[in-house]
């Protein structure tokens, strides 16, 4: 397995530049709570079974308890409806596909690349 090499989302211009990534590649955001247990499973299981190459596929991730504002913009200028913890897919510029909770799993994103 391979190891997560996250990149962080901390404000709007990093969202710019993941969404402009995805043009290149799959993009994934990952919105953590920092304060909920499920949302802990869910990010151990995707460190857990992790298996992509960073040329194909780049995770990105928030702590939406610091940057709530930030996860609030995502929603709104992705058109995905707030959860957590949430998986995000974008595939040039697009959500390909969303996932929350316990549907969280690295395999869902293999037919993205």
């Amino acid at each position: 397995m391979a190891r997560i090499e996250w990149k962080t989302l901390q404000t709007s211009q990093d969202l710019t530049e993941a969404i402009e990534e995805s043009m290149s590649k799959t993009v994934v955001i990952f919105k953590h709570s920092t304060r909920c247990s499920v949302s802990f499973m869910a990010k151990k299981g995707l460190e857990m079974q992790w298996d992509y190459n960073p040329e194909d596929i780049q995770p990105y991730f928030l702590d939406l308890i610091t940057f709530r504002p930030l996860s609030n913009e995502i929603a709104s200028k992705l058109g995905v409806d707030h959860e957590s913890p949430q998986a995000i897919i974008l595939k040039e510029g697009i959500v390909v596909d969303h996932q929350s909770h316990g549907a969280i799993q690295a395999s869902n994103f293999q037919h993205f690349l």
